[in-house]
């Protein structure tokens, strides 16, 4: 799923969003150029036409860069090859095509073609600044390159989170399902038998999800249905529960069992704790910035006395030190940020009238 991240990977071009930050700080670059070579004789005016050769000069370097960057056969190069390639003929056309319009607008003849003093000074200095602009962007790459390592070892990291929470998880709620079965298969038969569909469900459901690295909106979906049919068969009329997905969102595509924890954490502190009946509800809805997902349950709710100084993901029932509620929603918050950086959230709040509501927040 990731492009090769190795030193000796294939040179990619950088992408149209990023040239313009190039074009930023050569224009930046070539302004300091200007003024140093304003000191041989200070003044505004001398400044300003500095600044307009070497900016004719830097400019007109880059975009042949960028222009030659896009030549499909770079990409068999590795990144310092196709940087000197780039370098080799972006610097002299730069140089001839972008002094060439920018003395020949002020009327002066090109430095070239003056005493050999004023031409070798020429020539050097855009000799350096083209080869700072050559450094820049192997920079730049090279950043961009162990930024994408970075975010592959955090997504990594993730998923290996994500197999210990499940390893955490699922003994809890199939020892409590297999004790449940245990006393149901003499006095209900009928019961037992559909919460052993449901678990090879929720199980089938489980394993095809650990093998991916991203299920359908309407897959997770189906797996949290087989896991809260399962709670239903062991609480009874204590618990039910509705989706609602809209058709256009059935394939959106998310991160395998990230909802899971949220599910899991309104059953265990929300609804068992609480005297009585109480629904969970599971929705999608796409937004302006992407799709947004509740959790929301009727239950016990947060501890309003804890609420000002407490993380919300152990506030539930009064119990601040819950480990196990601030893994699974930390878990949560760290594979969205490891799949969609900080443009994706969870934020945890009280249900009016009584309950909790997650929402995860996917952007587009």
């Amino acid at each position: 799923m990731f492009p090769s991240i190795q030193p000796g990977s294939r040179f990619v071009p950088s992408p149209w969003k990023k040239v313009r930050d190039i074009y930023v700080l050569v224009t930046l670059f070539c302004a300091l150029a200007a003024a140093v070579l304003t000191l041989a004789s200070p003044s505004f005016a001398g400044f300003l036409r500095w600044l307009f050769i070497t900016g004719s000069i830097g400019v007109t370097a880059v975009t042949i860069g960028t222009l030659l960057s896009r030549i499909p056969g770079l990409r068999r190069l590795t990144p310092r090859a196709a940087h000197t390639f780039i370098g080799g003929a972006a610097i002299p056309l730069g140089y001839v095509i972008g002094s060439s319009i920018a003395y020949g607008l002020l009327g002066e003849p090109l430095p070239v073609l003056q005493p050999e003093p004023r031409r070798i000074v020429a020539l050097a200095a855009t000799g350096l600044a083209a080869l700072f602009i050559v450094y820049l962007d192997a920079m730049r790459q090279r950043i961009e390159i162990e930024a994408t390592a970075r975010g592959a070892a955090e997504r990594l990291a993730a998923e290996s989170q994500l197999r210990l929470l499940r390893a955490q998880l699922e003994p809890h709620m199939l020892f409590n399902t297999l004790a449940n079965l245990r006393s149901l298969i003499d006095v209900d038969p009928k019961r037992a038998q559909s919460m052993i569909d449901q678990v090879i469900l929720y199980l089938r459901s489980a394993l095809a999800a650990s093998r991916s690295e991203t299920v359908a909106l309407r897959q997770e979906f189906a797996q949290l249905r087989a896991y809260l049919d399962i709670m239903a068969l062991r609480m009874g009329q204590r618990l039910s529960f509705e989706f609602e997905l809209p058709e256009g969102l059935e394939d959106f595509a998310i991160p395998p069992m990230l909802l899971q924890p949220l599910v899991e954490n309104a059953v265990r502190h929300g609804v068992e704790p609480k005297v009585g009946p109480s629904a969970i509800r599971i929705e999608a809805r796409r937004t302006g910035g992407g799709v947004e997902i509740r959790v929301t349950d009727t239950g016990l709710g947060l501890d309003r006395n804890l609420e000002a100084g407490v993380d919300a993901s152990a506030r539930r029932a009064g119990r601040p030190g819950d480990a196990s509620s601030g893994y699974g929603l930390e878990h949560v918050r760290e594979r969205l940020n490891a799949f969609y950086g900080a443009l994706a959230s969870l934020t945890l709040e009280a249900n009016a009238p009584e309950g909790v509501r997650a929402t995860v927040r996917i952007p587009r």
